[in-house]
Protein backbone atom coordinates (compact mmCIF):
# COMPACT_ATOMS: atom_id res chain seq x y z
CA UNK A 1 0.00 0.00 0.00
CA UNK A 2 1.25 3.48 -0.86
CA UNK A 3 0.17 6.13 1.66
CA UNK A 4 0.65 9.87 1.21
CA UNK A 5 1.01 12.38 4.05
CA UNK A 6 0.18 15.99 3.30
CA UNK A 7 0.77 18.46 6.12
CA UNK A 8 0.18 22.20 6.21
CA UNK A 9 -1.80 24.98 7.78
CA UNK A 10 -4.66 24.64 5.22
CA UNK A 11 -5.82 28.10 6.22
CA UNK A 12 -7.99 27.67 4.21
CA UNK A 13 -7.60 24.56 2.05
CA UNK A 14 -7.80 25.64 -1.59
CA UNK A 15 -7.70 24.28 -5.14
CA UNK A 16 -3.90 24.42 -5.22
CA UNK A 17 -3.70 22.01 -2.29
CA UNK A 18 -6.13 19.63 -3.95
CA UNK A 19 -4.28 19.91 -7.28
CA UNK A 20 -1.02 18.91 -5.57
CA UNK A 21 -2.65 15.89 -3.90
CA UNK A 22 -4.44 14.74 -7.05
CA UNK A 23 -1.26 15.16 -9.12
CA UNK A 24 0.89 13.11 -6.75
CA UNK A 25 -1.77 10.41 -6.40
CA UNK A 26 -1.93 10.03 -10.18
CA UNK A 27 1.80 10.35 -10.93
CA UNK A 28 3.02 7.95 -8.24
CA UNK A 29 0.09 5.57 -7.83
CA UNK A 30 -0.76 6.40 -4.22
CA UNK A 31 -3.61 4.43 -2.71
CA UNK A 32 -4.60 7.09 -0.17
CA UNK A 33 -3.55 10.49 1.10
CA UNK A 34 -3.92 11.86 4.62
CA UNK A 35 -4.27 15.63 4.96
CA UNK A 36 -2.80 16.68 8.33
CA UNK A 37 -3.50 20.27 9.45
CA UNK A 38 -0.80 21.69 11.70
CA UNK A 39 -1.36 23.04 15.18
CA UNK A 40 1.76 25.21 15.50
CA UNK A 41 3.66 25.51 12.24
CA UNK A 42 7.47 25.58 12.43
CA UNK A 43 7.59 27.43 9.09
CA UNK A 44 5.16 30.33 9.44
CA UNK A 45 3.30 32.38 11.99
CA UNK A 46 0.06 30.89 13.25
CA UNK A 47 -1.31 34.31 14.22
CA UNK A 48 -3.81 34.32 11.33
CA UNK A 49 -4.97 30.73 11.79
CA UNK A 50 -8.64 30.11 12.30
CA UNK A 51 -9.33 27.35 14.80
CA UNK A 52 -8.12 23.82 14.27
CA UNK A 53 -11.75 22.71 14.34
CA UNK A 54 -12.60 24.99 11.41
CA UNK A 55 -9.55 24.03 9.37
CA UNK A 56 -10.25 20.35 10.00
CA UNK A 57 -13.87 20.71 8.93
CA UNK A 58 -12.93 22.62 5.75
CA UNK A 59 -10.54 19.81 4.86
CA UNK A 60 -13.23 17.21 5.45
CA UNK A 61 -15.56 19.11 3.15
CA UNK A 62 -12.90 19.49 0.45
CA UNK A 63 -12.06 15.77 0.62
CA UNK A 64 -15.62 14.48 0.86
CA UNK A 65 -15.95 13.60 -2.84
CA UNK A 66 -12.78 11.47 -2.97
CA UNK A 67 -12.82 8.26 -0.94
CA UNK A 68 -9.02 8.00 -1.15
CA UNK A 69 -8.54 11.36 0.59
CA UNK A 70 -8.59 11.27 4.40
CA UNK A 71 -8.14 13.88 7.12
CA UNK A 72 -6.08 13.34 10.28
CA UNK A 73 -6.26 15.43 13.46
CA UNK A 74 -2.98 13.95 14.75
CA UNK A 75 -1.03 17.25 14.83
CA UNK A 76 -3.96 19.21 16.24
CA UNK A 77 -4.06 16.86 19.22
CA UNK A 78 -0.39 17.39 20.09
CA UNK A 79 0.72 20.09 22.51
CA UNK A 80 3.88 20.99 20.61
CA UNK A 81 5.25 22.48 17.40
CA UNK A 82 4.05 20.45 14.43
CA UNK A 83 7.40 19.11 13.25
CA UNK A 84 6.98 16.75 10.31
CA UNK A 85 9.32 14.17 11.80
CA UNK A 86 6.79 13.40 14.56
CA UNK A 87 4.00 13.05 12.02
CA UNK A 88 5.86 10.67 9.73
CA UNK A 89 6.88 8.61 12.79
CA UNK A 90 3.18 8.41 13.72
CA UNK A 91 2.21 7.14 10.27
CA UNK A 92 5.15 4.73 10.19
CA UNK A 93 3.83 3.19 13.43
CA UNK A 94 0.27 3.19 12.10
CA UNK A 95 1.17 1.62 8.74
CA UNK A 96 4.45 -0.27 9.29
CA UNK A 97 4.22 -2.14 5.97
CA UNK A 98 3.27 0.82 3.75
CA UNK A 99 5.45 2.85 1.44
CA UNK A 100 5.08 6.39 2.82
CA UNK A 101 5.20 9.52 0.69
CA UNK A 102 5.41 13.04 2.14
CA UNK A 103 3.83 15.64 -0.15
CA UNK A 104 5.46 19.07 -0.27
CA UNK A 105 5.50 22.11 -2.52
CA UNK A 106 8.64 23.20 -4.33
CA UNK A 107 9.29 26.08 -1.93
CA UNK A 108 9.50 23.56 0.91
CA UNK A 109 12.02 21.36 -0.93
CA UNK A 110 14.44 24.26 -1.38
CA UNK A 111 14.62 24.72 2.40
CA UNK A 112 14.14 21.08 3.37
CA UNK A 113 17.63 20.71 4.80
CA UNK A 114 16.74 23.34 7.41
CA UNK A 115 13.80 21.26 8.71
CA UNK A 116 14.02 19.68 12.13
CA UNK A 117 15.53 16.17 11.73
CA UNK A 118 15.21 16.34 7.94
CA UNK A 119 17.55 13.38 7.45
CA UNK A 120 15.40 11.29 9.79
CA UNK A 121 12.31 12.24 7.78
CA UNK A 122 13.99 10.95 4.63
CA UNK A 123 14.71 7.65 6.38
CA UNK A 124 10.96 7.16 6.89
CA UNK A 125 9.41 8.49 3.68
CA UNK A 126 9.83 9.37 0.04
CA UNK A 127 9.29 13.02 -0.85
CA UNK A 128 6.83 13.96 -3.60
CA UNK A 129 7.36 17.51 -4.83
CA UNK A 130 4.98 19.50 -7.00
CA UNK A 131 6.20 22.81 -8.42
CA UNK A 132 4.56 26.05 -7.36
CA UNK A 133 6.56 28.15 -9.80
CA UNK A 134 6.80 27.84 -13.58
CA UNK A 135 10.25 26.84 -14.83
CA UNK A 136 11.88 25.75 -11.57
CA UNK A 137 12.15 22.00 -12.26
CA UNK A 138 15.91 22.06 -12.98
CA UNK A 139 16.56 23.83 -9.66
CA UNK A 140 14.38 21.28 -7.86
CA UNK A 141 16.17 18.32 -9.43
CA UNK A 142 19.57 19.71 -8.39
CA UNK A 143 18.35 20.16 -4.82
CA UNK A 144 16.89 16.65 -4.80
CA UNK A 145 20.22 15.14 -5.88
CA UNK A 146 22.03 16.99 -3.09
CA UNK A 147 19.52 15.96 -0.41
CA UNK A 148 19.04 12.36 -1.44
CA UNK A 149 21.42 10.65 -3.87
CA UNK A 150 19.36 7.50 -3.21
CA UNK A 151 16.44 8.78 -5.32
CA UNK A 152 13.92 9.15 -2.50
CA UNK A 153 12.74 12.51 -3.85
CA UNK A 154 10.35 12.62 -6.79
CA UNK A 155 9.74 15.82 -8.77
CA UNK A 156 6.42 16.02 -10.57
CA UNK A 157 6.43 17.57 -14.04
CA UNK A 158 2.79 18.64 -13.76
CA UNK A 159 2.19 22.35 -14.39
CA UNK A 160 1.74 24.36 -11.19
CA UNK A 161 -1.56 25.77 -10.03
CA UNK A 162 -0.59 29.04 -8.39
CA UNK A 163 -2.96 29.76 -5.51
CA UNK A 164 -2.13 31.26 -2.13
CA UNK A 165 -4.04 30.96 1.14
CA UNK A 166 -2.68 34.39 2.08
CA UNK A 167 -4.14 35.97 -1.07
CA UNK A 168 -7.47 34.24 -0.48
CA UNK A 169 -7.64 35.58 3.09
CA UNK A 170 -6.90 39.09 1.77
CA UNK A 171 -9.70 38.79 -0.78
CA UNK A 172 -12.15 37.70 1.91
CA UNK A 173 -11.08 40.58 4.15
CA UNK A 174 -11.65 43.04 1.28
CA UNK A 175 -15.00 41.42 0.47
CA UNK A 176 -13.70 40.43 -2.99
CA UNK A 177 -14.86 37.30 -4.77
CA UNK A 178 -12.78 34.27 -3.76
CA UNK A 179 -15.08 31.41 -4.72
CA UNK A 180 -13.10 30.30 -7.78
CA UNK A 181 -10.13 29.27 -5.59
CA UNK A 182 -11.98 26.89 -3.28
CA UNK A 183 -14.32 23.94 -3.25
CA UNK A 184 -17.89 25.23 -3.18
CA UNK A 185 -18.60 23.45 0.11
CA UNK A 186 -15.60 25.22 1.68
CA UNK A 187 -16.81 28.57 0.32
CA UNK A 188 -20.21 28.00 1.94
CA UNK A 189 -18.58 27.03 5.24
CA UNK A 190 -16.39 30.16 5.30
CA UNK A 191 -19.42 32.36 4.63
CA UNK A 192 -21.56 30.53 7.18
CA UNK A 193 -18.91 30.87 9.91
CA UNK A 194 -17.86 34.38 8.79
CA UNK A 195 -14.20 33.28 8.74
CA UNK A 196 -11.26 35.53 7.81
CA UNK A 197 -13.30 38.73 8.11
CA UNK A 198 -12.60 41.78 10.23
CA UNK A 199 -15.29 40.53 12.63
CA UNK A 200 -13.55 37.19 13.13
Amino acid sequence: MKTGIYGGSFNPVHNGHMHLAETVMKDYGLDRIYFVPSKISPHRSSAEYVSGTDRLEMLRLACSDNDRFHVSDYELKQNRISYSVYTVEHFRRKYPEDDLFLLIGSDMLLTFDTWYCFDKILSYVNLCVVSRNIGDNDTLRRKARILSPGNKIFISTAPPEVVSSTDIRKKILKNSDFSCYLDEKVVQYIRLKNLYTADN
